[in-house]
């Protein structure tokens, strides 16, 4: 699954990218840092994951990775409400947020699926 950690590197990229060019503000900061933490946080815990332990393990690293994609997701959608002008950035940013959520969703199941 290298090509799962190149991804989830590129998606902390992209999305730090993004943040670079919010305006300041002190609003628009609380939720930049929320994005820039949750979106590092994917790749790092899915690299954890191919460190895991057991099967336990690696299903609860996946697990985070899971809550980290969808938290990331949640921010971008928030400021696709207040940030009409990078619609299109936001939208492609989402989209990955939600195609590696799926990708790592089936991994769950599939892993759970194999261990009984």
């Amino acid at each position: 699954m290298q090509d799962l950690k190149k991804r989830t590197k590129q998606f902390a990229v992209d999305c730090w990218l993004f943040c670079e060019q919010i305006p300041r503000s002190r609003e628009l900061d609380a939720w930049v840092r929320q994005l820039i933490r949750s979106s590092s946080s994917v790749g790092a815990n899915y690299r954890a994951s191919q460190r895991a332990k057991s099967t336990a393990d690696f299903i609860n690293k996946l697990k985070i990775v899971e809550e980290e994609i969808d938290e990331s997701a949640y921010w971008l959608e928030l400021f696709s409400e207040v940030n009409s002008n990078r619609k299109e950035e936001i939208i492609k940013l989402h989209n990955e947020a939600k195609e590696l959520l799926a990708i790592i969703v089936a991994s769950i199941k599939t892993t759970r699926a194999n261990r009984k």
